[in-house]
């Protein structure tokens, strides 16, 4: 399973894809681990994200689960030499394009920290819309269009 698009390559996050090379965070091995345990978790995880040119990693992004009732949360991080690229937006429209098209999802959430403005356009770029905002955070949503 991969996902291209002009130039980026996302992969589902397996542990042959580690390397000393690629700095990942807790949220990584913990899914690693979760897939073991549960392997059709395989998708609706961590996903790498590298550039097409040179298999350089750049980030991750991912779901936080599988599926409840057609919804899932989306997040993603780039690493600081590789933002304001425009690598987050294409590789979060990627995904989500992928999740509505497995006929499992009807909306995808994302949430942010009020500061994160680089966070903010990403989302708004995907036309995700704002639903909420708590404290800190801003909670997003966009639903599958018919």
């Amino acid at each position: 399973m991969e996902i291209t698009t002009e130039r980026l390559k996302i992969v589902p996050c397996k542990e042959d894809l580690l390397s000393e090379d690629i700095d990942v965070g807790d949220h990584v091995h913990y899914y690693l681990h979760e897939i073991e345990i549960n392997p059709s978790l395989i998708g609706w995880g961590v996903w790498f994200v590298f550039l097409k040119e040179n298999d350089q990693f750049i980030g991750d992004i991912g779901f936080k689960g599988k599926p409840q009732n057609g919804v899932v949360e989306i997040g993603y991080g780039i690493q600081k030499e590789a933002q304001n690229n425009g690598y987050a937006t294409e590789a979060v429209e990627a995904l989500v394009n992928w999740a509505f098209n497995t006929n499992k999802v009807l909306k995808i959430t994302a949430e942010c920290l009020r500061n994160n403005n680089q966070s903010i356009r990403v989302l708004e770029k995907l036309a995700m819309m704002r639903t909420d905002e708590e404290d800190q955070m801003i909670y997003w949503e966009r639903n599958l269009q018919h």
